[in-house]
């Protein structure tokens, strides 16, 4: 849409939408069917993952994980990207494992609970999870975004569920 900015050496994949005012610094990488709201810049070297949705305003400074939302001044992770997925023709059984995924990562059931390594590494351990391959490629998201002194991804709310 109108007032975007593609910066230097940026990859863009394929049937993305960018609302107006999306602005992309150089080297961003961006997979396949992403959004973007109005008025998003995309800090340089930043990693957008497929089927991700960036809100209005955001200002995104780390990696964005596949599947997910993101959205704030210094973007923060809001969730998985429920209506994308759906929009996208992910099953239900799939996006249900995504869910599943997501709330033993970030939204753990207590403050004590173990750290965001400890908990991503158990997930890494449970097999019924991981044979969903979109479950796979969100961990391969996150921790590829943590390689070779990267930024890492946005940071979450650690919401409790009591």
């Amino acid at each position: 849409m109108g007032s975007c900015h593609v910066a230097h050496d940026c990859k863009i994949g394929s049937n993305n939408i960018f609302a107006n005012n999306t602005l992309f610094g150089g080297h961003v990488i961006v997979e396949d069917c992403t959004h973007t709201a109005g008025a998003v810049v995309v800090h340089q070297f930043c990693h957008i993952g497929s089927f991700s949705f960036l809100g209005g305003g955001s200002v995104v400074a780390q990696d964005v994980p596949r599947y997910t939302m993101v959205a704030g001044d210094r973007a923060e992770l809001r969730g998985l990207n429920l209506e994308g997925l759906r929009r996208n023709g992910f099953s239900d059984q799939e996006v249900r494992s995504l869910r599943k995924a997501y709330r033993k990562v970030f939204m753990p059931a207590s403050s004590s609970q173990s750290n965001f390594e400890d908990r991503l590494a158990e997930l890494e351990r449970e097999i019924e999870l991981l044979e969903s391959p979109s479950v796979s490629y969100m961990v391969e998201s996150i921790r590829t975004s943590f390689d070779q002194g990267r930024r890492g991804i946005c940071k979450f709310r650690s919401w409790n569920i009591s």
